[in-house]
């Protein structure tokens, strides 16, 4: 009879909380996961703090000062994930966004002659076919904590000069926050009537803050120095999370009387740490070598899983992890420019099991291989077009886990001792106009 109760409310809470489409549940985010444009993503990230494309408005918005040319963006990305426990393929579908972005100069708006260049970009899962890819649950086999399909993206920042040499950026990461309201009354057999469902969603807005610096620029005051080629760059991006919270009320007439059943869930999904960057390049001439140290601030997911009354059990622990990554850009005559990186990351996870959730991750190896090719003209186009393409490998490490379970009814043989392994394969391309 309790089953019967709680069906109805059961399929309406998982209705909400995925939003009319399942999607794996997981605490990555695209841009920090694996990239966003294909720049981004040959390079593992290591030159994106110097990269003057759109998506400098999410990793440093100082650098939109860089070109004084508007742009306008397109680009796409596929994610294809083998990841498994013991065997079993615990994640295989692939993440695919439509991602759209947009630079212009706003000096023109004001009185003011000094430039003022704001940048937005948007990404959107399932070629723009998923809003919000958003789902939270407990596994039997385990569930990858980084990968999955993700929510919608979406970033809008400025960026100027201040002095010579010297830019600074300023963004907003925007993500979402979902209240819903359920009230009905239903029969043990099911049958709901007297529905009432209210869903709201507020947007929540994370800083970005970024400093470029050209050292030849600043400091040389002769033609000619060797700081003319060193570039040095900070950022940082404060946490964000996608959340939803659901409340519900259940009349059951002769069973549950008025004032009904009061259940309330509050989960979040696609936490972003604090993130703070910093990176050196300097160009040799023939080619261009980039450094950058990331530090995420992870151990704050501890505190935010404590509200999460659908992993609040798992008493999970988290670190603060470190992150190298190396960068290389080659030209290739007037038109063409090859990009490759390298980065390790650590898994933020501490421990090796997480009651009922049972989340898994691991160490991984990330390389990265692109390049860029610019088409100097085209009919009608008052500047040239740059295309460009992007491959990335990632390689988990193997790591064992112990699957875990608070409920005295599960089948004997489920959990036990399991080996985290795989690989994923990122390809993403891009079309950018300037005006």
């Amino acid at each position: 009879m309790k089953l019967r109760t709680f069906g109805p409310l059961a399929a309406a809470g998982c209705a909400l909380l995925t939003l009319g489409s399942p999607a794996v549940a997981n605490m990555g985010n695209s841009p920090s996961t694996y990239g966003l444009l294909p720049g981004d993503i040959a390079s593992a990230q290591a030159l994106s703090i110097f990269n003057s494309q759109i998506s400098a408005v999410y990793y440093n918005p100082a650098n939109l000062a860089k070109d004084p040319r508007g742009e306008l963006t397109g680009g796409i990305f596929h994610a294809e994930h083998d990841l498994e426990a013991n065997g079993r393929r615990i994640v295989d579908e692939p993440s695919q966004q439509l991602q759209l972005g947009l630079k212009t100069d706003l000096s023109s708006l004001s009185t003011l002659d000094h430039p003022l260049y704001f940048g937005l970009m948007v990404g959107v899962e399932k070629f723009a076919q998923e809003m919000m890819a958003f789902s939270s649950e407990t596994s039997d086999y385990g569930q990858y904590f980084t990968y999955g399909r993700q929510p919608l993206f979406l970033t809008a920042g400025v960026g100027t000069s201040v002095w010579r040499g010297i830019d600074v950026g300023f963004a907003l990461r925007v993500t979402l926050h979902a209240d819903a309201t359920l009230n009905t009354r239903s029969t043990l057999g099911g049958v709901t009537s007297q529905e009432s469902l209210n869903v709201s969603a507020a947007p929540k807005f994370r800083p970005i803050l970024g400093v470029n610096v050209n050292w030849g620029e600043t400091f040389c005051s002769r033609a000619s120095c060797w700081m003319d080629n060193l570039e040095t760059a900070i950022s940082y991006r404060a946490y964000s999370n996608t959340r939803t919270k659901v409340r519900s009320n259940v009349i059951v007439p002769g069973t549950i009387p008025a004032p009904g059943l009061a259940l309330a869930i509050q989960t979040l999904d696609s936490f972003q740490p604090e993130i703070t960057t910093l990176g050196v390049k300097y160009d040799f001439g023939s080619f261009r070598l980039g450094f950058t140290g990331e530090y995420q601030a992870w151990s704050r997911l501890e505190r935010e899983l404590r509200n999460d009354t659908i992993k609040d059990q798992a008493n999970a622990n988290f670190k603060d992890i470190f992150i190298p990554r190396i960068g290389v850009e080659i030209p290739a005559g007037d038109h063409f420019t090859f990009t490759g990186g390298i980065a390790w990351e650590e898994t933020p996870i501490e421990g090796r099991r997480s009651m009922d959730v049972n989340y898994l991750d691991a160490d991984r190896w990330v390389l990265g291989l692109g390049m860029s090719a610019t088409i100097p003209k085209m009919p009608l186009l008052a500047y040239p077009v740059r295309l460009d393409l992007g491959y990335q490998y990632q390689q988990l490490d193997e790591k064992t886990y112990e699957l875990t379970s608070s409920n005295p009814l599960t089948p004997p043989g489920v959990y036990g001792t399991v080996e985290t392994g795989g690989e994923v394969h990122v390809f993403a391309g891009s079309v950018t106009l300037k005006f």
